[in-house]
């Protein structure tokens, strides 16, 4: 299976699934001043980059969602931290050209009967253009879905820094 305009590569994860997911790590912190930045410092110096971002607050503590330029590094250095985390897989897309282009993919995944659980914007710009990390119930149906309609997926490999140009919003 291939994915993206043109791809010829096979994929295949050490979790066994022959599609390129990336993968989102959720942490748990208290809702005190700082935390965050204890986190975000934590990959100062190792050339990892956080890539997307989502924070959800609630009364005692603070639900952080992200997306890293490395997981498998970026892991090792939550796990060190003593940090609690949850890894889940999200489908990257690129947004196509034209008006409207979030709806299109919405349609695509509508039409396939899939919910999209959550969806965050990246920071940075694989291969200069803009694109979203979706959570759905059925991370299989739907890159299959969005591939065969012609949407790039963004693997892992388009997080690690090269093709990568800063959104000019951030």
């Amino acid at each position: 299976m291939s994915f993206g305009a043109g791809a010829d590569t096979q994929f295949e994860t050490m979790r066994g699934r022959e599609f390129p997911a990336i993968r989102q790590f959720t942490i748990f912190l208290e809702n005190r001043v700082g935390q965050l930045l204890e986190v975000v410092r934590r990959f100062e110096g190792t050339g990892i980059r956080i890539v997307a971002l989502s924070i959800n607050d609630a009364a005692e503590c603070a639900f952080v969602r992200f997306l890293i330029s490395d997981a498998d590094r970026g892991r090792e250095i939550l796990e060190r931290a003593g940090l609690a985390i949850i890894e889940s897989d999200l489908v990257g897309v690129e947004l196509p050209e034209g008006p409207q282009p979030l709806l299109r993919v919405c349609t695509a995944l509508l039409q396939a009967e899939l919910n999209i659980i959550q969806a965050y914007p990246l920071f940075m710009r694989p291969h200069g253009k803009p694109a979203v990390a979706i959570m759905v119930e059925n991370i299989d149906l739907a890159m299959k879905t969005l591939n065969e309609k012609g949407f790039r997926i963004i693997t892992e490999a388009d997080l690690d820094g090269d093709g990568i140009t800063p959104d000019d919003g951030f």
